[in-house]
Formats: structure tokens, sequence, C-alpha cells
């Protein structure tokens, strides 16, 4: 195989980095969970997970895909042989999270230009749900929706142009204008925001502690699973990137600034959201409990009755938003392609070319089944299972994996206080040999529980919506399983001691 690429800077890996950790959670999930779960009270729990899991997982990860030198299914082979299956089920995740990602920032994409005149009118979630997603019932698939196949058609076509140019020229050139745009675009939202009549009642809402609420361990539960989500952990995307720096680079230091910067993303977040809220709230004489919502409700049913509210250039607001929601989706879609991009051109030696014809190319295709009348239901399920079941497994894998079975957790840390400014010391190994596998296997029990026997899934019957969820997260479990079998291509060199990253 030829040189393995690398970032051309130091700043680029990053800016690709938290573009792949800043993702549309963070604007229409975070804001919404902080609120729910005891608003300035939530940031406790949120900061002792970030520094018990969040981070200690991100380094671990920056650690393996440097040291190993491979995209996540090479890396785990060349951790151990026998663990090799672990790669390949992140990839998968990966690559079932991308056939519907794309979908969403193609509705973001059709949403920025329904701003300029407020195509969606004053009933914003009749509109979503029927004039624009045209959703039909629930279980069925239906024709294409034009609206949503149009945007989608753009969207990959900017997405496979990106990784089609490469780690250097596409991936780390496109997020020097994906992420610079996002923050200055979402800073002049959050600055708007804050300035209109009632955002004090909603930032009061938003920031008010509700201590008691620590007592409860759902709340405790929301904050691991939002650092564990937010942060692009434990589905192969920070091993893949990681594997493409040079041989001298600071881990430990990159993933304080890739997690905190995803933070502090956060944080901008929910003010600009309940400040948002808090104008529409004191417009309408509501209570922001009628607008407070997360997911796909507020970012496409809430936020276009907030742009209406808005007295003046309530058009160009609602273009930024739009416009915020789909550069920060593109980043974190690239972000996700290129683990099986990176695989499959590994396992099959192949160009990158073939890997991004292939693997992007059946995406998109199977993103059209997403696009139909039914694709919104079907999306749902498998977001569900797919996302919050099949990344939290992987991660407890993973966890227990290096800190348990394997035991190279000590490998990985004198590897990265070879190289980092910040040493790790015992603070680290104890986050991932104790802490954070005891609260990740707690996530997954109460996860699994609830999935798998919940009467209702975002509201949502079961006995509907579960075949989808639970077929497709079954296909990828299967199908990392079929990938581990493959023997790699003549050229695929996937020994332990093959690549530039492994120390001497």
């Amino acid at each position: 195989m030829s040189q393995r690429s690398q970032w051309g800077t130091r700043a680029g890996f990053i800016l690709a980095a938290v573009g792949s950790a800043i993702g549309l959670g963070n604007i229409w999930r975070f804001p919404y969970v902080a609120y729910d779960n005891g608003g300035g009270a939530f940031f406790l729990p949120y900061l002792i997970a970030l520094f018990t899991a969040g981070i200690p997982i991100l380094i671990m990860e920056f650690i393996m895909g440097h040291k190993y030198g491979g995209s996540s299914p090479l890396t785990f082979s060349r951790l151990n042989k026998k663990s090799e299956y672990v790669g390949w089920l992140q990839v998968f995740i990966s690559f079932g999270i991308s056939t519907y990602y794309a979908v969403i920032i193609a509705w973001a994409l059709a949403y920025s230009v329904y701003s300029f005149n407020l195509s969606w009118g004053e009933n914003t979630g009749e509109f979503l749900m029927g004039s624009y997603l045209q959703a039909g019932e629930v279980g069925s698939v239906g024709g294409i929706v034009p609206s949503v196949f149009i945007p989608l058609v753009i969207v990959w076509a900017v997405v496979l142009a990106v990784l089609f140019k490469g780690v250097k020229k596409g991936i780390e050139a496109a997020n020097k204008i994906f992420i610079p745009a996002l923050v200055v675009l979402f800073l002049i939202i959050v600055l708007r925001a804050v300035t209109l009549e009632g955002a004090a009642q909603g930032l009061n809402a938003f920031f008010a502690p509700d201590w008691s609420q620590l007592g409860d361990p759902s709340v405790w539960t929301a904050a691991y699973t939002q650092i564990f989500f937010s942060l692009s952990i434990c589905f192969a995307i920070m091993i893949t990137y990681s594997s493409y720096l040079p041989k001298k680079s600071d881990l430990t230091n990159n993933a304080f600034i890739t997690g905190l910067s995803n933070s502090g993303f956060e944080l901008l977040a929910g003010i600009g959201v309940f400040s948002a809220i808090g104008f529409v709230a004191a417009s309408t004489g509501n209570g922001i409990d009628d607008f407070a919502a997360d997911g796909v409700g507020l970012a496409f049913a809430i936020f276009p009755q907030i742009i209406n509210q808005m007295p003046f250039l309530n058009g160009l607001f609602g273009f930024m938003f739009f416009a915020s929601l789909v550069l920060a989706g593109l980043s974190s879609l690239i972000s996700i392609s290129e683990t099986y991009i990176a695989a499959f051109q590994e396992k099959f030696s192949i160009s990158r070319t073939k890997a991004v014809a292939f693997g992007g190319g059946l995406s998109a295709l199977i993103s059209i089944l997403y696009a139909t009348k039914g694709g919104v239901h079907i999306l749902t399920a498998v977001d569900r299972y797919v996302l919050t079941v099949g990344v939290g497994l992987s991660g407890l894998i993973e966890v227990i994996l290096l800190a348990w079975v394997i035991r190279k957790v000590k490998d990985l840390q004198d590897h990265a206080n070879g190289l980092s400014q910040i040493r790790l010391g015992s603070w680290w190994t104890i986050c991932l040999t104790v802490i954070t596998p005891i609260l990740l296997g707690y996530m997954m029990i109460a996860s699994l529980y609830s999935e798998f026997t919940a009467p209702y899934v975002d509201g949502y019957p079961l006995s509907l919506v579960g075949p989808w969820g639970m077929g497709a997260l079954g296909l990828v479990i299967v199908a990392a399983a079929i990938f581990t079998k493959l023997k790699w291509k003549e050229g695929a060199n996937h020994s332990a001691n093959s690549n530039k990253g492994v120390s001497s």
C-alpha cells in the first residue's frame, strides 16, 4: 500500500476532530438535556462525566490510532488479532449512522432555503410532518419525497467530493472552512438571541439550578450519556482521525482541546437556544415548558415558530440557524464516513477512490430509504437502536477489552507520556479501569432494558418501529462478523509492528 495519509498541520487535525465532535446533537440535544435534568445543577455531573469518561476515552482513542496507525479494524487487529471484530462493529455502526444522518442534514439544507420566505407557515409542526416530509403510516415505506431527495443528493455530492480529495486536501481543507464559519454563524445567532425580549426568562430556566435533582441516578446517567455521544468516541472516528497524525504529536493536549471545545460549543448552543425559547414564550404568553424540546422537534418545529415571531430580519436569522445545522452536520458526516472508507481501503488493499465510491456510494444509496414517506419513522427507529444501543455497547466492549482483557492501558499511557506535555497518571488509569467500565455497564443495562421493554420508542409503538431498529442493529452485528472473517488482502499489512506510530 502507498504511504499513509497525514494531516497537514496540527490545527487541521484539531479542527477536524472538533468538527466531528460538534454535530447536530450539540445544538438540539444538549440544551434540553441540561434543562430537563436540573438546569445549572446539571453542569456538575456533566463536568464530572467529561473528566472521568469523556476525555479519558478520547485520550485512549487518540493514542490507539496514533500508536497502531490504522483504521479501527486495523488498530484493533494490531492490538490483538482476536479483537478485530470490535473495530468492524464500530465501523458498521458508523456506516448505519451515516445513512440517515445525511437525511437530517438535507432537511436543514431545505429549511435554510425555506427560511427566506418562511415557507413553513404558522403551523410549523404540521408543515414538517405533512407538506415537507409527507409522512405516511408508521412501518410503511411509500414513495420518494422530492423535497427531501433533492437536498439529500446535494449533501452527498459535497461529502463525497471532500472524501475523494483525501485527508489533507479534502477533510482538513473542508474543516478549515466549515468550523470557523460555524462558530461565526452561531455566535451571531447567540448575540441576536440574547438581545431578544424574554431572553432572560429563557436563560434563567436554563441556568437556574435544581440541586435536588442531583440525587436522581437518571440525571447522572443523562450526563454520562450526553458526554459519551457528543464526543464522537467509540464509533471508530477518533481512532481513524488520530491514525493520520505525524509521529511526533501531543496526543493528550489535543484530546483536552477537542473535548473542551466541544463542551464550550454545547454551552454556547444552550445559551442561544434558551434565549430564543424565552423570546417565543414571552411573545406568545406561554411557558418555557411549552417550547422546551429536543431533537427534530426543536430544530424543525419549535425554531421555525421562534423565527416567525422575530421582529425583523427573521428570514436571515432562520437561514443562519439552519446553515449552522448544515455545517455542523457536514463536518460530522465526513468524519463518520471516513471510518469505513479507511477500513475498506486497508482491509482490501484498494485505492481511496474505490473505497469512497464503494463505501460512500453504498451509504448514499441506502439513505434514499429515509427520503421516502415512511423515512422519518424508520429514521427514528434506526437512530434509537444503532446509535443509542450500538455505540453504548461498542464503548463498553472497547473499554473492558483494553483495560481488563488484553490489558493495554499501561502501554498506551507510556506511548502518550513519551510525546505529550500533559502526562497521564493515576487519574487516567483509574478512570479507564474502574470508573468508566462501571458507569458504561450501568448505562448499557438501563438502556437495553428500556429499549427492548418499553411499549413506545420516541412516541412510536415498539411493535411498529422496533423491527426496523432491531433489524438495523442486527445487520450491523452480522456485517461486523462477516468482515472480521474475511482475510486481509495482500498488501494490507496488519502486523503489530508495521506502522509509523509504534514506540520503539
